[in-house]
């Protein structure tokens, strides 16, 4: 069974810096791609950043310059490191992974974390 585990979030000022986790476990097969999707209150979900196999990366305009998004393939983990956070950055944060297992792709999703910012 795969599982996606999330870490590292929590409550921070605004301007301040966090760093996320998301570590998979399991019979994983070939990752694909992970991504970050963030939740706010009120709002649908979108894609915060993301970064396939060959390490091509992709961020959303409202977090580039400030994030940037990681992975160590040797521990299946991706990070997120966020830097000058915004009020507006706050929300549940949701690990993303697609991998490819006997010709099959399969989507995992993690728990999420939640991420607030104050002003």
């Amino acid at each position: 069974q795969v599982q996606l585990v999330e870490s590292g979030g929590g409550l921070v000022q605004a301007g301040g810096s966090l760093r996320l986790s998301c570590a998979a476990s399991g019979n994983i097969g070939s990752i694909i791609i992970m991504n970050w999707y963030r939740q706010a209150p009120g709002k649908q979900r979108e894609l915060v950043a993301g970064i396939t196999s060959d390490g091509t990366t992709d961020y959303a305009d409202s977090v580039k310059g400030r994030f940037t998004i990681s992975r160590d393939n040797a521990k299946n983990t991706v990070y997120l490191q966020m830097s000058s956070l915004k009020p507006e950055d706050t929300g549940v944060y949701d690990c993303f992974m697609r991998s490819l297992s006997g010709n099959i792709r399969y989507d995992y999703w993690g728990k999420g974390t939640q991420v607030t910012v104050s002003s």
